[in-house]
């Protein structure tokens, strides 16, 4: 299995997990602002005519996106971070999955436009510090968003939420938002992906 991957972005999601798991698997960095691949040059689009990252190439050649169907295909092939099939709890991590990618990831999306407005940029962090209040609520009761499993789930709104210190949003206001970052941010899978795309950025 490959994962073609850039550092720190949405990718260190299946990053994470792949990890967690002890899956086998090979990284492929793509450099986003060529959209080639950093080692070969070749053109990833040719690859993902998406352009962007996560993908997922399997052992008989296909390929998977977008981060929420990645990580329940990863949660699939060991058991531990994600539900069986039918059950309430894997809806409820599929309900946290669609959460993060619809109201946190693609929130975070537009400060990065540096272009952007200052008074647009305000509807955008007003409209992710509602989302932070929600999710600093649902953790003062619960270690990680299913309640005290870690879940494929929380490695993605660790990726996601660790952009607000490059685009400048304070989080001091939401303690138990802030302890669970440490405490994922403290797992040896964890580290280690945060290591490895450091080194590689």
């Amino acid at each position: 299995m490959k994962l073609y991957y850039s550092p720190t972005a949405c990718s260190m999601a299946p990053h994470i997990v792949m990890r967690e798991l002890g899956l086998p698997f090979e990284t492929v960095q793509v450099d986003l602002r060529t959209h080639k691949l950093t080692k070969t040059g070749e053109d990833y689009y040719k690859i993902n005519p998406k352009g962007y990252v996560p993908a997922i190439e399997l052992d008989d050649g296909s390929l998977l996106t977008e981060d929420a169907a990645i990580l329940q295909y990863l949660g699939d092939q060991k058991p531990g971070m994600l539900a069986a099939a039918g059950s309430m709890e894997r809806y409820h991590t599929i309900e946290w999955l669609t959460f993060i990618s619809s109201e946190l990831h693609k929130g975070f999306s537009p400060l990065f436009n540096n272009a952007m407005p200052e008074a647009a940029r305000k509807i955008f962090v007003d409209k992710l510090n509602l989302r932070f209040a929600l999710l600093d609520k649902h953790l003062a009761d619960n270690d990680f968003l299913m309640g005290q499993q870690f879940t494929v789930a929380d490695a993605y709104a660790y990726t996601v939420i660790n952009w607000a210190t490059g685009v400048k949003l304070d989080l001091s206001p939401y303690t138990h938002l802030q302890a669970y970052m440490r405490r994922v941010a403290a797992r040896p899978a964890v580290r280690e992906t945060v290591h490895i795309e450091k080194l590689a950025a």
